[in-house]
């Protein structure tokens, strides 16, 4: 009996054993699983890349992994005013105070000639360049070129990797590129994006009326530090030099960019670097883009070319038989249709050489060779006074309003005229807001010296073109009190 009474206790044993074993095999939190028989996710991905879709990413990681190493990191000392002065009179006033600064660069030359900004090494006292494998080198300033916001800059070193600089003519609105760079110290960085906009001009940031501003516009990521670095192709080849972006104060990228196009930084670059600065060539004009109106007013069929509002006395345009008042349509075979469009491709020619210029006067297109001269050679023309010309039709009171183009003029008095110098013209009294004179960009104070190429000198002269011209458009020429001309073009309604 007792024996039997242990077979039983021994077989409910094992029982619980079996069925506590089951329990920790099923997992009642008991124990963890096998690292193995862990799976996490979906199976696949929810999207099969495609060949072309596969080879598009790629070419974006084969162009960061050859280009990456061409671009360095600079970092400057600098001297500047103290920024408490205009809290302290003394002793800190107008003391130098250093301060540092960073930006990027590339590298185009094996034996260690770096591009970059201007502004970047700009009064630089101390340069120090950063390469992709950490190696660090004390560079010289070769020469700088404020007028492009270039500078090339150079390192005692050998076998270096170098950038492929290519072709930014060939440039089209929508491609893709990328920009490289050390953004907020943050090294070797990449961002992609597209060309936004080409030629882009007029935004002021190089202050001084000969600067040259034809920038590459992107929407590819670029914030402070960016400024020298490259933007490039997806062949790997650098199109531009990133020197700026848009911001509303904050210094940080709001969606634009613009780059410095990579042709008229290589030709600076190589005058930098055989000269130790830019001989460059100038036409001497004073040019303007031709609107609509404009174009109506000389009988053009569409709105092409640009202006020249002036010459320079003795420059290479007025050499060159080129006359205030043409339409420069080309030079050397390309066309121009932006004032800064122009200017860039001059800032690419070294004084005396010859541009080939398709110029459109009295309705005809006409071929004129230029050669450029150098700045220094250019002065300022005047307008010359007849003073043995008598002042029969002065008439200082005399006035008058064209409502429909919102514009009031009256004649010169003498001392007006002793003023702008000239001995013709009527003066701009009113232009009101938002009316055609307005839109055109007509404004108080300036002179009306010209209408539809005859020379006004008084308001019945203007009368007379105006009625003249109803239902069309007419040219004025303008002038300031500094002798400045300029044209505008304006419709006149019926």
């Amino acid at each position: 009996m007792k024996s039997r009474k242990g077979l039983y206790g021994a077989f409910v044993l094992i029982l619980i054993g079996v069925l506590f074993g089951a329990v920790l095999i099923s997992g009642f939190g008991l124990i963890r699983p096998n690292l193995a028989d862990i799976h996490l996710g979906a199976s696949e991905p929810p999207v099969n890349l495609d060949a072309d879709a596969t080879a598009f990413s790629k070419a974006f990681i084969e162009v960061a992994e050859k280009v990456t190493p061409a671009i360095v990191q600079i970092s400057v000392v600098s001297e500047r005013e103290s920024p408490h002065e205009e809290f302290f009179f003394f002793p800190f006033k107008d003391m130098p105070q250093e301060q540092r600064g960073s930006g990027s660069g590339i590298i185009i030359s094996e034996d260690g000639y770096i591009i970059t900004n201007n502004h970047v090494v700009e009064n630089a006292s101390r340069v120090d360049v950063g390469l992709y494998d950490k190696r660090n080198f004390s560079a010289k300033v070769i020469g700088t070129d404020p007028l492009t916001d270039l500078a090339v800059i150079k390192i005692e070193a050998d076998n270096l990797p170098t950038a492929y600089l290519g072709d930014s003519d060939q440039l089209k609105v929508g491609q893709w590129v990328m920009a490289i760079g050390n953004p907020l110290s943050l090294t070797s960085t990449v961002t992609a994006g597209i060309v936004s906009a080409i030629g882009r001009g007029q935004l002021n940031l190089i202050h001084d009326s000969y600067g040259v501003e034809n920038f590459i516009q992107t929407d590819a990521v670029i914030n402070p530090g960016n400024s020298g670095g490259a933007m490039v192709d997806l062949s790997g080849a650098v199109v531009g030099i990133n020197s700026a972006i848009a911001t509303r104060g904050t210094g940080t990228y709001i969606g634009y960019g613009f780059a410095i196009p990579i042709n008229l930084a290589k030709a600076v670059a190589k005058d930098l670097i055989a000269n130790g600065s830019v001989s460059r060539g100038y036409i001497g004009v004073l040019i303007e883009e031709v609107d609509d109106a404009m174009a109506k007013s000389l009988g053009m069929d569409k709105p092409r070319g640009i202006i020249v509002q002036d010459l320079v006395k003795g420059g290479a345009a007025e050499n060159a038989d080129i006359k205030v008042g043409d339409v420069i349509l080309k030079i050397d075979g390309k066309e121009v249709n932006q004032a800064n469009q122009l200017q860039s491709y001059v800032a690419t020619k070294s004084a005396g050489t010859e541009v080939t210029l398709i110029i459109f006067r009295d309705g005809k297109e006409i071929q004129r060779t230029v050669k450029l001269h150098a700045r220094d050679n250019q002065t300022k023309t005047e307008p010359v006074v007849d003073k043995s010309e008598k002042d029969t039709k002065e008439n200082s009171t005399m006035s008058a309003t064209f409502d429909e183009i919102g514009l009031s003029v009256r004649n010169l008095s003498s001392k007006e005229k002793d003023k702008y110098n000239t001995s013709e013209g009527v003066l701009i009294t009113d232009v009101k807001p938002y009316g055609r004179a307005f839109d055109q960009r007509l404004a108080q104070g300036l002179l009306i010296v010209e209408a539809d190429k005859k020379k006004i000198e008084n308001i019945e002269d203007l009368k007379r073109v105006f009625e003249q011209k109803k239902g069309s458009a007419v040219l004025l020429k303008l002038q300031d009190a500094e002798g400045v001309n300029q044209f505008r073009g304006i419709e006149i309604p019926e």
